[in-house]
């Protein structure tokens, strides 16, 4: 069992939560949180303060 308590954003898919849960990690969805459509600060915050890992599927920029 994971010690790692995971935030996770709507792009990371159903089967990925789903999977995880099975295995008993503690993960908790945006959508669960009621944070769907809260700012990426706000998202931090929340994560801060619940002591967990944002999981997300946000793919770096390179510069250009």
């Amino acid at each position: 069992m994971s010690s790692v308590r995971y935030y996770v954003d709507e792009h990371v898919g159903k089967a990925v939560v789903r999977g995880l849960r099975q295995r008993g990690v503690d993960v908790v969805t945006v959508v669960e949180a009621g944070m769907l459509s809260a700012t990426d600060e706000a998202q931090l915050a929340f994560a801060v303060k619940a002591g967990r890992v944002i999981l997300n599927r946000a793919r770096a920029r390179a510069p250009r």
